[in-house]
């Protein structure tokens, strides 16, 4: 299934055709879901690959073999995907860990009832555009970005693939009050204090860890880690599919990358945009990694919520 000029547009969203049908994508508005399903919901680009291996790891105890052998998007596949329906179906071992790219209001009705377990994961948005705008000039299932404000313009205008970022993120992170089912952490927890993540996480999914296997899961769910395991980092996708020679997959996973790319102008546009956008929202966002994060992060000091390096955009 190449398809890799085909854009697929469904409920008013824009879908890369070489993953999506119509047919798949109405299967994932139908999907039975499990009580002992995980479902990891995220808007591209912001640590959809780092949770499916935090999960992965915490669901094997730390034992890194399923993550080294088997790759993410078999162990934990993309469920609005053409492939999902078969990899699924063969799935004999529990729990399902399953991805999904939908917003919450595409998927929402078909969580309805069920007891499935949903980790949301939120990125600060100007790294998302940054990765995501690299990210498009790699992979040829994408359209190609234009210039870095073209792609700003569509991003902030909701017409990327994908959709609109702010209604995706609230949308999901508007259901955390009604949904015990619910965990919402972001990209910026699992960089600052991935210890504490992980552990937010097992105690989450009611996978308790012992201390060597909480070691583990930090051991082989770094970033340094991923970017050289074959199983996650892409490199196993061929070159027809996503041009390696135009970037990696992995680039940084920096929080703050976003100052080495946005213009003062185009910053100054975002914001007015941001507030606009989210000024019904109280979400906070990390923007900037500063020294005094990254000694809490390097000493394993626990990040405390109220002294989270939160800036605002309001």
């Amino acid at each position: 299934m190449a398809r890799l000029d085909v854009t697929e547009t469904f409920h008013g969203i824009a879908f890369p055709g070489h993953l999506h049908t119509q047919d798949s994508l109405q299967y994932a508005l139908r999907f039975p879901f499990q009580d002992t399903d995980i479902l990891i919901a995220t808007y591209p680009k912001s640590g959809t690959t780092w949770m499916q291996e935090i999960v992965t790891l915490i669901c094997s105890k730390g034992d890194p073999h399923l993550s080294q052998t088997v790759p993410n998007w078999t162990r934990a596949p993309w469920l609005e995907q053409f492939y999902s329906a078969a990899v699924l179906e063969a799935s004999s071992r529990g729990p399902r860990v399953i991805t999904t790219h939908l917003p919450q209001h595409l998927l929402g009705p078909a969580l309805q009832g069920s007891k499935a377990k949903v980790i949301y994961v939120s990125r600060n948005p100007k790294d998302v555009i940054v990765s995501y705008y690299h990210f498009h000039k790699m992979a040829k299932f994408l359209p190609e970005p234009g210039s870095f404000q073209d792609f700003l313009n569509r991003f902030l205008e909701g017409t990327s693939q994908y959709g609109s970022w702010f209604d995706h993120v609230k949308g999901w992170t508007g259901q955390t009050a009604t949904m015990n089912n619910l965990l919402h952490i972001t990209y910026e927890e699992m960089s600052l204090d991935l210890g504490s993540a992980i552990e937010r996480v097992s105690s989450f999914l009611q996978c308790p860890l012992l201390e060597e296997e909480v070691g583990n899961c930090l051991k082989h769910c770094s970033f340094s880690n991923m970017r050289d395991n074959r199983m996650v980092n892409y490199t196993l996708i061929p070159e027809e599919i996503m041009d390696h020679n135009r970037g990696s997959f992995m680039r940084k996973g920096k929080i703050g990358d976003w100052k080495n790319m946005f213009t003062d102008e185009q910053n100054h546009f975002f914001e007015s945009v941001f507030r606009s956008r989210m000024q019904d929202c109280s979400l906070k966002f990390v923007w900037e990694r500063q020294d005094e994060e990254e000694l809490r992060a390097t000493e394993g000091i626990p990040l405390k919520t109220t002294e989270a390096p939160v800036i605002q955009s309001a």
